[in-house]
């Protein structure tokens, strides 16, 4: 939390001495737009993640069971530690310094280079430094979400939409259904994991589909939002 109280300082900082402003060009004053925005965004992105369990257990034949060690604190502290996660990469990726690139540059090319930088930081976050399969695929994957990411900022100048969609995919996948770094969280997978051969189709389906689908339904929900005009940083509330 300390981490994030910084780097909200520092972008204040940046800001106030770039343009005299404050931190409203972030776009979290709570609006009814962005409260149901956040929720519709986080909903669908969540749904598109569970595509990827459920084709598991349909073509796969996997299994998840509740965790039978659950408890609250497990819950609660999983869920923390995504929304510190999701809050530390949008505030560095989505926040002052992509504000400043979309005035200076233009959407188009802001949006390009905060979705590489998201690209290359995964590298470091995921370890896989020296492996240029990896390093690829880590790349083009959270590159290409990255874009997604970027585009709801700029569409919509409020990060409600952009931590909408991350944090959607992110809660469903490791607190749901304990796939992520965090340990066992709400269901477990039943063990031992059948050995079911599937075809080249299928294997991909379940690999590629879920995540394409958030991609393209978030990108195209967000196309047909109204494009909203550059907020001036020395607003306190951006509508």
């Amino acid at each position: 939390m300390l981490g994030i109280i910084v780097q909200l300082l520092i972008s204040w900082l940046i800001i106030w001495l770039i343009e005299k402003g404050n931190l409203g060009f972030l776009g979290f004053y709570p609006t009814r737009k962005r409260l149901s925005g956040f929720a519709i965004f986080f909903i669908v992105t969540a749904l598109c993640c569970s595509s990827d369990f459920f084709m598991r257990m349909i073509f796969a034949e996997q299994q998840w069971e509740l965790n039978p060690k659950l408890n609250a604190n497990t819950i609660l502290t999983g869920t923390w530690w995504n929304i510190k996660s999701v809050l530390f990469e949008e505030f560095i990726f989505r926040g002052v310094l992509f504000y400043i690139l979309i005035k200076k540059l233009g959407h188009t090319k802001a949006i390009i280079i905060s979705a590489i930088a998201f690209g290359v930081y995964h590298w470091f976050s995921h370890g896989v430094i020296g492996n240029p399969v990896q390093m690829l695929i880590t790349f083009l994957i959270t590159g290409t979400m990255g874009l997604v990411y970027a585009y709801a900022y700029s569409k919509t100048f409020s990060l409600y939409y952009p931590i909408a969609i991350h944090l959607g995919w992110n809660l469903t996948g490791s607190v749901i259904f304990s796939s992520g770094n965090i340990g066992n969280q709400l269901f477990t997978q039943v063990q031992p994991v059948p050995e079911v051969q599937v075809g080249y189709f299928v294997f991909f389906s379940i690999r590629f589909v879920p995540m394409l689908s958030a991609m393209l339904i978030n990108w195209l929900m967000l196309m047909q939002m109204k494009q909203e005009a550059i907020p001036h940083p020395r607003y306190h509330r951006n509508q």
